[in-house]
């Protein structure tokens, strides 16, 4: 009869222990900042890789000039967009043009009078937007 209640005990007690582990292991975990609040494994968010051309765009009397260099590995797409001033001035979008790694482009564009504003977008970029000059 001893051996029984000895067999009983020590199984209560490694069930006790067991039962006190699964609860203890996800609360030190979500502490350590391992696991998040839903319990899944939180993966390190990736870093985006760094990309896009640096622009710098000039006016100077009804003439646009824009450089943009690429110093990162991808490649990026430019577009000069142009405002006039004058309200029968047409405004100008200027050709697309890829910017490759390690490279500079030159972008131009002109108006018959005064230049509004002058801005460029790059690839995946919406054109409405607030124009830069």
């Amino acid at each position: 009869m001893r051996g029984t209640r000895h067999r009983t005990r020590t199984r209560s007690l490694l069930a006790a222990c067991a039962v006190v582990a699964g609860l203890l292991v996800p609360a030190g975990l979500l502490v350590a900042g391992h696991v998040g609040i839903t319990g899944a494994a939180a993966a390190a968010a990736p870093d985006p890789e760094p990309s896009g051309a640096e622009c710098r765009t000039s006016v100077r009397d009804s003439r646009v000039v824009a450089y943009c260099h690429n110093p990162y590995p991808s490649s990026d797409r430019v577009q000069l967009h142009t405002e006039c001033a004058r309200w029968w001035d047409i405004d100008a979008d200027s050709k697309p043009v890829d910017v490759g790694p390690g490279r500079t482009v030159r972008l131009e564009d002109r108006c018959w009078k005064e230049v509004g504003s002058a801005w460029v977008t790059h690839a995946g970029e919406p054109r409405a937007g607030t124009p830069k000059a």
